[in-house]
């Protein structure tokens, strides 16, 4: 039984080593500090596939360090900025920027939130400019009724309707 347990902990020791990512490589900063400054300020813009809430410059992940060299290559290649979102574009999707182009598909993306407020706040009026009903107050044999259902078994004798 102790050899099954020491069998099993191994095994799943080398699983975790197996499936663990290796660290990326260090970045290396582009020869002309004009270039790496762009490259920078691109990575601020970019986010990270695998993170989703961090720009490539902040991620750690080994795809982060990938989109950052490709950045890089695509820049001391001599492309645009404008160039190089495209590319980043064509490769991953528009979730790619932090903010994507306002067109027919990310029309939801930009105005969805807008439309949910907007959709919230007219439900509030509409419920809140409701006519509400007026209570109206017992009639004498309603009064009556409820008094003789509530009324105790043994004070049945002592409770008197109202005149």
């Amino acid at each position: 039984m102790r050899r099954l347990a020491c069998l099993v902990g191994a095994l799943s020791l080398m699983a975790g080593a197996v499936m663990a990512e290796p660290p990326p490589a260090p970045d290396r900063p582009l020869p002309d500090a004009g270039q790496e400054a762009r490259a920078r300020a691109l990575f601020a813009d970019i986010r990270c596939v695998v993170c989703q809430h961090e720009s490539i410059a902040d991620s750690p992940a080994g795809i982060a360090a990938d989109m950052r060299r490709l950045v890089r290559e695509e820049i001391a290649a001599g492309k645009s900025d404008q160039a190089v979102r495209q590319d980043l574009v064509r490769r991953y999707g528009d979730y790619v920027l932090f903010q994507p182009p306002v067109r027919a598909g990310t029309w939801l993306l930009w105005f969805g939130p807008f439309a949910l407020v907007l959709g919230a706040g007219t439900v509030f009026v509409w419920r809140a400019r409701r006519r509400r009903t007026e209570i109206q107050p017992l009639s004498e044999d309603e009064e009556r009724a409820l008094a003789e259902l509530t009324a105790d078994p043994d004070e049945t004798e002592s409770v008197s309707p109202r005149s």
